[in-house]
């Protein structure tokens, strides 16, 4: 038997609330299945736990905030006879229906039904506006209900009155101004923290994107809109494999030490409705071909808006990348997330003086910036990154 605990989703968050259970006692679990969703300081996370066997005793209560590392369930061996010992009762409920497990239930059945399809967000929305959320029509990612669409069912038939006025129960989720307040000052603490204890240093480079957006336009022409990749993608691909070949500014200082990362999670700075940021990992982004990183990218985003973001992406970035070229930025002065050693950053791609073969044009340009941590590599080891990042986005092909 073992014990899944509540996961830290970052070096900013100390605690967590849980707020729902989406599992029983008695169900079947695998790798990577979402059993359960977390309010952390900055949003509303889905987590997953990280090995087979069958759920025991749900030890916390839904809207209970706990530590890092708290148990929250007992897990038993897959195939054993533990579960059938497990009581029908446990400490908490998973569910309203304090029924048995059932006889025979499909692995995955918990985690395919309505209520793993509405995002933690639309939940609370519709608890507000008195309306049941898994009667709307899910229009988010895998067709999960979103905040949009909890109120566009709502519109209709306006809850009664004295459903909207009646006391609201007590609970340990802040509420939404008080989460931006708590979100602010969260990453405040970060950066302070990392200001404090990260040695940075800076550099930056300016890049011709010319071969880039003539590569990125000639592939985009052939396909359809909605396949269709965006600038931002090519940077982030171009990020990742240059991180790669330069271990050393991809990785941790953890234990006094710094520590190189064998694969390349490439962290992706995203904006919150309502202010704030958030940086979800994509995986092993090195080794995705482009068109793969591009559909990564597009889900990443859209389930980041719709609030049902996993644990395991937020947890364990590499490396951050930050682009607020769309926003109309010049250059970005990156500063690190701990325990990370580096953040990428690119300004607007801008068309700017650009001098070649003894001549002056107009060319499309950005600055790429790098912040890294002195403790684990040295100007040299962060001028060889941001050169390789320009050697990729002058020869495009070799991202596809």
């Amino acid at each position: 038997m073992s014990d899944f605990t509540m996961p830290s989703l970052g070096a900013d968050m100390t605690a967590g609330t849980l707020l729902e259970w989406y599992v029983r006692p008695g169900d079947a679990v695998r790798r990577g299945d979402i059993v359960a969703s977390v309010d952390t300081s900055k949003a509303e996370i889905e987590i997953e736990i990280f090995e087979d066997g069958v759920v025991g005793k749900l030890l916390v209560e839904v809207g209970t905030r706990v530590p890092v590392g708290t148990p929250l369930a007992t897990i038993l061996p897959a195939g054993g006879n533990g579960a059938a010992a497990t009581p029908a009762a446990a400490p908490v409920a998973a569910a309203p229906q304090p029924t048995a497990p059932p006889a025979a239930p499909t692995p995955t059945a918990p985690r395919e039904g309505h209520r793993a399809r509405v995002s933690p967000l639309a939940r609370r929305v519709a608890e507000q506006l008195g309306v049941d959320p898994t009667t709307a029509h899910g229009t988010g990612p895998g067709g999960a209900v979103t905040r949009e669409d909890v109120e566009r069912l709502a519109r209709p038939t306006a809850p009664p009155a004295h459903t909207v006025s009646a006391p609201t129960p007590p609970t340990a989720e802040p509420a939404p101004a008080d989460r931006g307040s708590a979100m602010r000052k969260a990453i405040g603490d970060l950066m302070a923290r990392s200001k404090r204890e990260i040695p940075h240093y800076h550099l930056e480079t300016a890049i011709d994107m010319t071969a880039a957006l003539a590569w990125l336009a000639e592939r985009n022409a052939t396909l359809a809109p909605p396949e269709r990749a965006i600038p931002a993608a090519l940077l982030l691909a171009a990020s990742a494999r240059a991180a790669a070949k330069h271990p050393q500014l991809n990785g941790f200082f953890t234990d006094g030490a710094p520590q190189p990362a064998e694969h390349v999670h490439l962290g992706v700075a995203l904006a919150l409705r309502g202010g704030g940021l958030v940086a979800p990992a994509i995986h092993d982004a090195d080794r995705l071909p482009f068109d793969q990183l591009m559909a990564a990218l597009r889900d990443l985003t859209a389930r980041v808006r719709a609030g049902t973001m996993r644990g395991s992406e937020m947890a364990d970035p590499t490396i951050t990348v930050t682009s607020l070229g769309d926003r109309g930025a010049d250059k970005v002065l990156g500063v690190i997330y701990p325990p990370q050693v580096a953040l990428i950053g690119f300004g607007a791609i801008r068309e700017r003086p650009w001098a070649a073969g003894g001549m002056v044009g107009a060319r499309p340009t950005a600055i790429a910036t790098l912040a890294a941590d002195h403790r684990a590599s040295d100007g040299h080891d962060g001028s060889l990154l941001l050169a390789e990042l320009d050697r990729l986005l002058q020869s495009p092909e070799e991202l596809a």
